[in-house]
């Protein structure tokens, strides 16, 4: 009998240890663009809270709105922001978590990383697969110090429905009427030429391999896997380098609070200084979440917002100012 109330015992102190130490599991997914960074604060913030696990898969952010449309997962990632009728219709809050930088990337013997000036012509004239060799004149006459081969273009895009593809098309649709009469702008468009890539790092990859190819991508991705940039065209005609600066440059000029739904684009941004494929990477949740859930979140995305801002900064991405964070906080976490 003692036996027996020894393992009793044991055994209920077991269940009650369980109980003490059961899991919350936030899971999130969505874009590719903030990845890194969000993958950094996921690890982090699961290590200093006890009972608490965050993940998040970089799926792409079409992939994440889906699933937090389905409710198969508790909060989102995308680039592409949804305007205030398609949050309520969905009964969904977004808010903003980090500001970034869309670059250009290049695979052309001989030029190095932000030797290579492509202006709004030439950009659009390439992507539209007008422009496709290296040394055509209107590349040759912005670059005269460069030495660019007879090598044809290969131009390589998003094959997935993606936030970056949704901050790079539209920048071409505001530096190109061409572009935005033919193709327009959105997460997945029909392009005119290219080779597609999944994901962020499917885009490096193939640029990587590919002699003569031009993509796009998020700035730590490029940063990553050592590719050359290229300086861009910004709205005031100045040529700007990518980097945190030119980032943020372009993110000052954001006015928030003509913005419902935080619904807000960066891309061609005014200002001598400004990055013109700048842009806004969003949370989505959804209203119906349970209180218990809904706390941990908040919890979570307000660290993200304090202690995570250091990590961000390391990482190449622009925290959202605190006057910004102040109204997400009065709007949303409330």
């Amino acid at each position: 009998m003692k036996n027996m109330l020894t393992g009793s015992t044991l055994a209920l102190t077991a269940m009650l240890g369980m109980s003490a130490t059961a899991q919350t599991t936030i899971n999130g997914a969505g874009a590719s663009f903030p990845a890194p960074v969000y993958q950094n604060w996921t690890y982090t913030y699961s290590q200093s809270k006890p009972g608490v696990t965050v993940n998040y898969q970089s799926v792409g952010s079409g992939a994440g709105i889906n699933q937090i449309k389905a409710k198969t997962v508790d909060f989102a990632g995308s680039d592409n922001p949804l305007k205030l009728e398609d949050q309520e219709k969905n009964n969904l809050q977004q808010f903003p978590m980090l500001t970034g930088g869309v670059v250009v990337i290049v695979n052309v013997p001989g030029v190095k990383s932000n030797q290579l000036k492509l202006d709004n012509e030439t950009m659009s004239g390439i992507y539209l697969g007008k422009i496709t060799n290296w040394n055509d004149a209107k590349i040759k006459a912005l670059n005269p110090g460069l030495k660019l081969p007879d090598l044809n273009i290969s131009v390589v895009r998003r094959a997935d429905s993606s936030g970056t593809s949704f901050i790079f098309t539209n920048y071409l649709s505001k530096i190109s009427k061409e572009w935005a009469d033919k193709v327009g702008f959105g997460s997945s468009v029909k392009w005119p030429v290219g080779i597609g890539g999944q994901k962020n790092p499917g885009v490096c990859n193939n640029v990587a391999r590919i002699r003569g190819s031009i993509g796009y991508t998020e700035y730590t991705y490029a940063i990553e896997a050592n590719l050359a940039m290229v300086q861009l065209q910004n709205k005031e005609g100045q040529f700007v380098t990518p980097d945190a600066k030119s980032f943020s440059a372009a993110a000052a000029n954001a006015d928030w609070s003509n913005a419902p739904g935080f619904y807000m684009v960066l891309t061609y941004q005014p200002g001598n200084n400004s990055w013109p494929i700048t842009g806004v990477t969003y949370i989505l949740i959804r209203k119906d979440t349970d209180a218990a859930m809904r706390k941990a979140m908040i919890d979570y995305f307000n660290w993200c917002f304090t202690a995570g801002a250091t990590a961000a900064l390391k990482m190449h991405y622009v925290p959202i100012p605190e006057n910004v964070v102040k109204v997400v906080r009065d709007k949303v976490f409330k």
